[in-house]
């Protein structure tokens, strides 16, 4: 039988999840000081000192799914926090090769998919990217052909084409619009910002299967895709493949990713630009996919990992579970801190693993809850099963969480419909969460999803549309990690442009 989640009224506890508990000493009675006492007094000393130092030594510890107790779900007023389940396997100076947590790095990375469609039925153009609480935006997606490896934009129309409000229809030459000239400008605007283009994601994923094994194709994709960042004013690439399969594609991967970083490096100098352009990928947090990897082989070449720490559960399972838990629950064993100690534990530095969240929900209809079987999925707002955040919780449902998952969903008692998704206290958790760990950042799938922003006069609305009370998630998680990272500035010189505005810096 599934865990009850009958609503229970607050402990008002106002623990801070942020730092590890620990009790104060006790002072001892004044004694006369003997030789006896002395030397008692100096080895209490010296295992008092012992006793510190260790605690000093910060750590948490993931237990297995079975020693977790699973709080009693609540309504969302009641605010209430437990405990964090401890993560060991994400300890210091492990013997597993893990890398040292760096504290004392700056400001956090908050990265954001922009997907290029958004601009249509999503009404959400780059104007409305959140440029105070991002420092990277992930551009999706650009195709590939699978049988030469070129890497080509998806949709040259909203890539390059689309004239934005400002935008002359009078301009000489070959010049270039659309999102790619708008978010060069917030770039110009907004020095902190940086512009990768993500390559592949689940749809265009299936044509780089045959590119990662042949070294020609390897090459062309290589080629075009360094092609791409000079012609569209880019500060990296991130390659988006799900999944490699097999032993023959996760060696391809790893050379493709050696391949794009000498390339990069080459164009750099070539520019004698003073510059690192920014290598990254999107990683799976699911154990079959993650395992295949070479890890400690990848991470050489990748500046950081955008971790898609989500979709744990949906339409595809035989139960209702919650989708992007934090840790472990009775319901199930994936978790967000499990892959994340995974990648430590095979050599990733913590602030190179950048946590991706859901700014969306998945729905499971006739189902009592998180473990409980389920037939169908709700209407979704732009597709079947899935609600954006701005969305949720749907009018009508109660908003439940678990403590010690760190997870929430939205229940309809009626519809008897479960929506799994990262409520704003999840958001906060999420982000004391990577503070603690010394992890590098945020990262959500997709900015139209989020709440705050520009009214979007123009959307279609209706169920699953009309935007609901709320903070923005990405400004939530942003405020809970303690910032971000200010200080490293973009590049704008792209001389070698085929656009004459690009080449001329939008003057």
């Amino acid at each position: 039988m599934p865990p009850s989640y009958e609503p229970l009224p607050s402990n008002d506890s106002e623990q801070d999840i942020t730092q590890p508990q620990t009790s104060a000493p006790q002072k001892a009675g004044k004694q006369p000081i003997t030789r006896t006492n002395l030397l008692f007094i100096i080895l209490g000393f010296l295992v008092t000192a012992f006793v510190f130092y260790k605690a000093g030594q910060w750590s948490v510890s993931l237990l297995p799914a079975a020693s977790v107790e699973q709080s009693s779900s609540i309504p969302i007023g009641d605010n209430k926090e437990n405990e964090s389940v401890p993560d060991d396997n994400l300890k210091n100076g492990s013997s597993s090769g893990a890398s040292t947590i760096d504290e004392t790095m700056p400001g956090k990375y908050s990265v954001g998919y922009f997907v290029n469609w958004g601009i249509y039925g999503r009404k959400f153009p780059p104007s409305s990217i959140p440029v105070q609480d991002l420092t990277h935006i992930l551009y999706a997606f650009a195709n590939i052909n699978p049988s030469s490896g070129e890497v080509s934009l998806s949709d040259l129309w909203a890539d390059q084409d689309i004239h934005y409000p400002g935008d002359s229809w009078n301009d000489v030459g070959t010049n270039l619009y659309g999102n790619f000239k708008a978010i060069y400008l917030l770039k110009k605007a907004n020095r902190h910002l940086k512009l990768l283009l993500s390559i592949g994601g689940w749809t265009y994923s299936p044509s780089i299967h045959p590119v990662v094994v042949s070294p020609p194709l390897r090459a062309k994709f290589v080629e075009s895709a360094v092609k791409l960042l000079e012609d569209y004013g880019l500060d990296g690439l991130d390659v988006d493949y799900e999944y490699p399969q097999n032993e023959a594609q996760a060696q391809g991967y790893v050379d493709l990713l050696r391949e794009l970083r000498e390339a990069l490096d080459r164009h750099a100098m070539n520019k004698r630009a003073d510059y690192r352009f920014l290598l990254t990928i999107a990683a799976p947090c699911g154990p079959d996919n993650y395992k295949k990897l070479h890890i400690r082989e990848m991470d050489r070449y990748l500046d950081f990992w955008n971790m898609m720490a989500y979709d744990f559960a949906g339409s595809w399972d035989q139960v209702a579970n919650h989708q992007a838990n934090l840790h472990p629950s009775p319901s199930t064993a994936l978790s967000v801190s499990q892959c994340i100690s995974y990648y430590i534990s095979s050599g990733v530095a913590p602030p190179k693993l950048i946590i991706g969240m859901p700014l969306y929900g998945r729905s499971f209809l006739q189902t009592q809850g998180p473990g409980s079987p389920f037939n169908g999925v709700g209407q979704g707002s732009w597709e079947a099963g899935v609600y954006d955040y701005r969305a949720l919780p749907l009018p009508g449902s109660h908003l439940m969480q678990d403590d010690k998952a760190k997870a929430s969903w939205g229940y309809d008692y009626q519809k008897q419909e479960m929506i799994s998704f990262d409520s704003e206290d999840v958001g906060r958790w999420k982000g004391a969460w990577i503070k603690k760990m010394g992890l590098g950042g945020s990262m959500f799938w997709e900015l139209s999803g989020d709440k705050g922003g520009p009214e979007r006069k123009e959307m279609e609305s209706g169920h699953g549309k009309d935007l609901q009370p709320g903070q923005s998630l990405v400004k939530v998680v942003k405020e809970a990690m303690g910032g971000i990272e200010m200080g490293q500035q973009n590049w704008l010189n792209y001389e070698s442009s085929r656009f004459d505005n690009l080449r001329n810096g939008m003057q």
